[in-house]
């Protein structure tokens, strides 16, 4: 008998009979096969490219805020001088 992690959650979920022919037609040869592998490999890609446009979005709001562009600009200031000492 298979005995399951605490971690795992299962869910039943409907898909398009079209939408997963061409999931497994453009999956990895070792993942075309293990339906469950497949949705795990693209829910972990889908949440780290998430993470990353999230990440960008931040950070294009920092480089634009008032505050913290005096901050560098400052800091830049100071390691120009240090920069000319020939260290």
């Amino acid at each position: 008998m298979k005995t399951t992690t605490k971690n795992t959650i299962r869910r039943s979920i409907a898909l398009p009979n079209e939408l997963v022919e061409e999931l497994r037609s453009i999956a990895p040869p070792e993942l075309r096969d293990n339906f469950n592998r497949l949705v795990t490999f693209i829910l972990i890609d889908f949440t780290r490219r998430q993470k990353k446009c999230q990440f960008e979005t931040v950070m294009a709001e920092m480089a634009n805020d008032p505050a913290i562009r005096e901050v560098c600009s400052v800091l830049s200031e100071e390691f120009t001088e240090a920069e000319n000492d020939g260290l």
